[in-house]
């Protein structure tokens, strides 16, 4: 027996724009849970602005206030819906969805063949339009011509595992032929052959860069693109302990700038290190600020006692709130190649929407992408997912001055960040 659909989530709109969207989770519990909820409402494009958290480690009540970031995202509620029950355990769809759509081996991957009319940002509007209908893009290459067409050559992957049907194929001719306008000349769709079965393979990098970019203690001394001064002092978050409150929990509160994913990234850190939250508030921004009480336990069910956990888990989420994501621009030969990179999940899963704030940051900027692709790299402490953008020189933004490459970390960092 699962819990009734309409129980285990309910969506209540806002009254307009401006008012977040109550998204109540009411389901037996699960380890890591809190994580796979926010990592789902990240992947729609939303921002959580409040959640209020509370389990008995059997049953959790969670709600979450969310508005679309930015206010130009179209959420399909009723896909975020059906998402979020496939998280929920002990839940007949859940089994049901998770039958459909889960294997041991990766998902397929596809061709998608784009000839258009070439402008600057197209790789963006092409990633927003592929975000709308839940495809996620691995590698990507532009095929300009001297009579200002492209051909985008993208290789995707779906969670829902729908794209071999035809219906779910010319579902996505149709969106995109209509989405792309007069942009759009063709577009060919089909299955990757053999050779395209592991694209996210791992990749080497020199180790200046390796620790410019998988640094467990990233020193912005010696950082080729450090924070910028405002940046660095508004973002220094506090994490304090406090055992005395609770006889069962120990309190966690934190202190620190809001921010895109935050809500992820804290209750990824938790997951990751066997952390269950028994009770949260995540707090409403106020001038920039969050807020964050958690009362936690270990894997065991006993407090956080011994000091080093206590410095180890702090020390952990000051580092993820601080530095998220690493960004830098290296030179490799002739070639200006941009790299994000974000810590992958225990479970292999990667960060959401990377790929899409990065192109809309250079999008702004006006900076075009001759190629893309996403990696993996793992070092000792973990693995890490690494967004690879191939750059275009552009005469209003000459890539090889230092000057250049600090505004354009500084707006691909601000972008993904949501400030």
């Amino acid at each position: 027996m699962g819990i009734p659909w309409d129980d285990g989530v309910v969506i209540q709109q806002g009254k307009d724009a401006n008012e977040p969207c109550i998204v109540t989770v009411n389901c037996p519990d699960k380890a890591g849970l809190g994580c796979d909820l926010c990592r789902i409402i990240l992947e729609f494009g939303l921002r959580i602005t409040r959640a209020d958290i509370s389990t008995d480690g059997r049953w959790c009540y969670i709600v979450y206030w969310v508005l679309p970031h930015p206010a130009s995202v179209k959420v399909d509620w009723e896909s975020l819906k059906t998402r979020l029950l496939s998280a929920c355990p002990s839940c007949l769809f859940s089994y049901c969805f998770n039958q459909l759509s889960t294997s041991p081996s990766p998902p397929p991957i596809y061709l998608l063949k784009v000839w258009c009319v070439d402008k600057k940002g197209l790789l963006h509007d092409i990633n927003e339009i592929l975000c709308n209908l839940e495809l996620i893009i691995q590698r990507v290459k532009a095929m300009p011509t001297p009579d200002g067409r492209v051909l985008e050559m993208l290789f995707i992957t779906e969670g829902m595992e729908l794209l071999h049907t035809k219906k779910r194929q010319d579902h996505v001719s149709e969106f995109l032929r209509n989405a792309l306008g007069k942009r759009g000349i063709s577009r060919e769709l089909q299955l990757g052959g053999p050779e395209y079965g592991n694209l996210q393979g791992f990749f080497f990098l020199p180790p200046a860069f390796a620790e410019e970019l998988f640094s467990f203690e990233l020193l912005d001394k010696v950082s080729l693109h450090p924070l910028s001064q405002d940046m660095k002092t508004l973002k220094t978050p506090t994490v304090t302990v406090d055992n005395s409150l609770s006889p069962v929990h120990t309190l966690l509160q934190i202190q620190c700038v809001d921010q895109k994913g935050l809500c992820y990234d804290i209750m990824r850190i938790s997951k990751d290190s066997d952390i269950k939250v028994a009770f949260g508030r995540f707090s409403s921004s106020v001038e920039g600020f969050r807020n964050i009480d958690l009362f936690v336990q270990q894997n065991d069910g006993k407090k956080i006692i011994d000091l080093d956990s206590q410095k180890t888990l702090c020390s952990c989420l000051k580092e993820e709130m601080l530095h998220p994501l690493r960004v830098i621009i290296v030179s490799r030969g002739p070639d200006t190649e941009l790299l994000v990179a974000n810590p992958v999940e225990l479970s292999g899963k990667g960060r959401p929407r990377v790929f899409y704030d990065v192109t809309l940051a250079l999008k702004a900027l006006g900076i075009c992408i001759f190629s893309a692709e996403v990696v993996r790299h793992s070092t000792q402490e973990r693995q890490w997912e690494v967004y690879r953008f191939l750059l275009e020189e552009n005469r209003n933004f000459p890539l090889t001055r230092s000057q250049t490459r600090s505004q354009i970390v500084d707006k691909v960092r601000r972008t993904l960040m949501g400030w």
